[in-house]
């Protein structure tokens, strides 16, 4: 049968006197008080039935004991931390850390996450939904999803989605309300708007859909204001009126038939959703898989990296 090991806290403490040769040392370094120390230390005494420390005139030494049991005791610990390193540290290379926009991330990318889980099972995904961009130099992610015109200094940039604007709403809110056949008809109707829209000009605006497919008749300004865009989508759901929104946000819903889309009407949008990444930094394979099944659900292929000041790609 093995042997019974000695109390892991007593070894603990027994290791850092004997270092520091100071209970109160030690206890800074354990942070708990030197009686505690000196407690452990004397029940690990106690265990072995052999004195470890001279205790004279307020110095600590060793006994012959204690300096026989000293290397194994100190190499145990650190044959611990080694294993602990390498245990964190495979972990880490198995964390994929993403970035993403809020809407996007909640309505294209995280219903497909699962599927990259089901190809790697061995990846850990975090994904952290946030409108303001990722400072690589000061936060851990690995790549970050952003939506604009590519023009970002310091980063590789890497298209793999453009977009289009244009309205939706439910099945039941046409049936239930004025015809909506053109763009004019929209007057009849409640708009639904991003808020958003006020200080970002990537977000859906009804004021440049409404100028673009030429709607006479129609005030852009009224109807309710919704900050983030996915509120303005859970609006047209509850059937509040007509949203207009990017096509990424409402795949799934416009194939489920939870929305429709009343008007053929829809404006490219002049920017694309882009996988960035720092410039100095090598491509784990965490990222490199992510990358390339990113690419491949939406057909992109070569996956070329782009220069950093691109012009701006029509979706």
């Amino acid at each position: 049968m093995p042997q019974r090991l000695p109390p892991l806290n007593a070894l603990r403490a027994f290791e850092a006197a004997a270092r520091h040769e100071s209970f109160a040392r030690a206890a800074a370094e354990l942070f708990v008080t030197p009686a505690a120390v000196s407690h452990q230390v004397k029940a690990l005494e106690a265990y072995l039935e052999l004195k470890l420390f001279l205790r004279q005139n307020n110095t600590l030494t060793l006994t012959e004991a204690g300096r026989a049991y000293l290397p194994g005791v100190h190499e145990a610990f650190r044959e611990i931390e080694r294993a602990t390193a390498g245990l964190q540290s495979r972990r880490f290379e198995q964390l994929l850390n993403l970035s993403a926009p809020p809407t996007f991330a909640a309505r294209w990318l995280r219903p497909r996450l699962a599927r990259f889980g089901a190809l790697y099972p061995d990846l850990e995904v975090r994904l952290a939904a946030a409108k303001a961009r990722v400072d690589f130099a000061r936060e851990d992610f690995d790549a970050a999803i952003r939506y604009g015109r590519g023009d970002w200094p310091g980063l590789v940039a890497e298209r793999f989605l453009g977009d289009e604007m244009f309205p939706v709403c439910t099945p039941a809110l046409l049936a239930r309300t004025t015809a909506l056949r053109s763009p004019d008809d929209l007057r009849f109707h409640t708009l639904l708007h991003d808020g958003a829209s006020a200080h970002d000009e990537t977000a859906p605006d009804w004021s440049a859909w409404i100028r673009r497919v030429g709607a006479v008749g129609v005030d852009a300004r009224k109807g309710p204001v919704f900050t983030p865009g996915h509120l303005v989508i859970d609006a047209a759901l509850d059937g509040e009126g007509v949203a207009l929104v990017k096509a990424s946000w409402v795949e799934a819903l416009l194939a489920d038939g939870r929305l429709v889309r009343p008007l053929d009407d829809s404006v490219p949008s002049e920017c694309s959703y882009w996988l960035v990444r720092p410039t100095d930094r090598p491509v784990p394979r965490r990222l490199a898989l992510f990358r390339a099944w990113l690419f491949a659900q939406t057909g992109v292929s070569g996956l070329e990296v782009l220069p950093t000041t691109p012009d701006c790609v029509v979706g």
